[in-house]
């Protein structure tokens, strides 16, 4: 694997073009052109809120809009309780009821309610499968990962619970125009190295500070061959390191998805030829293994052979990151005709991914029949559960200071419950890999039957 740089960022110019993210701005303000470092007004397209923040985000829109005002459009703002949704915790419950009472009194479209046939799951997931994430359109959601929708070619962001009550009550936002990283994934990608390794490579190229408000432009014909969910994970993680977004132009995979999800017209956008950027980071991955985010960062990035061998003494496959149909799908692959040897918590992240374990096959059986014949044990309430620690009857929360592989997002101290635990961020392979042996180890072994 090769990473070459170049500082391609001079002096701007309202002559040049602009980048895949300066152009939906531009949209979105309606003027023909934008440069970093410009703050306007953008016109928001779709708003989310979940658990957590709806009720800050529902308080201050009622403190300073009044308590009979109504939101800027019923229909745009996308309710998803997801974060502590199975649990007794009160406060917890509390906070659906608030999510409960505003939909209700605001006549909000598309609520998402837990306990009925609309509940999806994880926002950023359940964001996708509902329609809500289009090409060339301004996202916002109260949650950092609400950047995933960048894979749909969407400049998606998270906010706060003041910008999200702002945007909910005028349909705009106050935003700072960032410059644009271009990050180029290019060679011959291994079966065994998945989405999750190309970002954890370039959270160790750019460390947890390294893109801090600027965008992050995909490219290169590795992201071009992606599926629609390792897109989705590529887009994720880039808050790791601190993007304002992450964004890829859609590919055609992702194009087809959308035709069966939504038929709200919507325009794909392109970067401009001349384009500006700030830094390019080419990444060749030919030779390329899977790597590992260490404790207690996600850019303590090594390869994984230099961790073969670390005991590990549970393992946990869900999040928005990690909790995908294709997700599952690599670890049945890794668990077919195995039994993990440690426990091995999973969640999926919606229903749909859910449904998707019990209909899809791999080497002839369902998913979720290889998950629980190799002994995982499979939660069939999706939701974030043990990515962010949680109450404590989380399924699959860590309770123990023990070390822990994951394909969540975050691994900082106390991220997945214990204080005392040692998280180990990895892909779905890696860490199917890791429940099977009970230590880290190259999933390639697995893969290609030499283990």
């Amino acid at each position: 694997m090769n990473i070459h740089e170049t500082d391609d960022y001079a002096s701007v110019n309202i002559n040049q073009g602009m980048t895949l993210t300066e152009k939906i701005i531009a949209k979105a303000s309606n003027r023909t052109h934008v440069s970093p470092g410009e703050v306007i007004f953008v016109n928001v397209d779709v708003l989310m809120s979940h658990d957590p923040c709806t009720p800050g985000v529902a308080s201050v829109f009622k403190k300073e809009f009044g308590e009979e005002a109504k939101v800027w459009d019923p229909d745009r703002f996308i309710m998803i309780p997801d974060h502590f949704v199975y649990s007794a915790d009160p406060q917890a419950n509390q906070n659906i009821r608030v999510m409960r009472e505003f939909a209700n009194a605001q006549n909000i479209t598309h609520f998402y309610d837990v306990g009925t046939p609309d509940y999806k799951g994880v926002c950023h997931i359940g964001l996708a499968e509902g329609g809500h994430t289009r090409p060339g359109e301004v996202l916002l959601g109260t949650d950092s990962h609400t950047v995933t929708a960048g894979a749909f070619g969407t400049f998606a962001i998270g906010v706060g619970i003041t910008d999200g009550a702002y945007a909910l009550g005028t349909g705009e936002i106050p935003l700072m125009v960032p410059a644009t990283i271009k990050v180029n994934y290019y060679g011959k990608k291994a079966k065994s190295v998945q989405a999750k390794d190309l970002i954890l490579v370039l959270m160790k190229e750019l460390g947890v500070e390294g893109a801090t408000y600027n965008a992050i432009e995909f490219t290169g014909n590795v992201i071009d061959e992606l599926s629609v969910e390792e897109r989705m994970t590529m887009c994720n993680m880039v808050v790791e390191c601190g993007a304002k977004n992450g964004i890829m132009v859609p590919n055609q995979a992702t194009l087809d998805y959308l035709a069966t999800r939504t038929r709200i017209p919507y325009t794909v956008m392109t970067p401009d030829e001349d384009a500006q950027y700030v830094r390019t980071i080419d990444i060749d991955v030919s030779g390329l293994t899977s790597v590992i985010a260490r404790p207690h960062s996600p850019d303590n990035v090594v390869a994984v052979a230099q961790l073969e061998n670390i005991a590990i003494s549970q393992a946990y496959i869900g999040s928005c990151t990690g909790g995908k149909t294709d997700d599952f799908i690599a670890a049945a692959e890794i668990l077919w005709q195995r039994k993990v040897t440690i426990p091995t918590y999973a969640v999926p992240a919606t229903k749909e991914v859910f449904h998707n374990l019990i209909t899809t096959q791999v080497k002839g059986r369902s998913v979720y029949e290889i998950l629980t014949r190799a002994g995982v044990k499979l939660s069939s309430e999706p939701g974030c559960a043990a990515c962010c620690g949680g109450p404590a009857d989380t399924f699959g929360r860590v309770r123990d200071p023990i070390s822990v592989i994951s394909t969540t997002n975050r691994n900082f101290v106390g991220r997945m419950g214990n204080k005392g635990a040692m998280i180990y961020l990895a892909s779905p392979y890696a860490v199917a890999a890791a429940a099977v042996s009970g230590f880290i180890t190259n999933p390639e072994r697995y893969l290609t039957n030499d283990y």
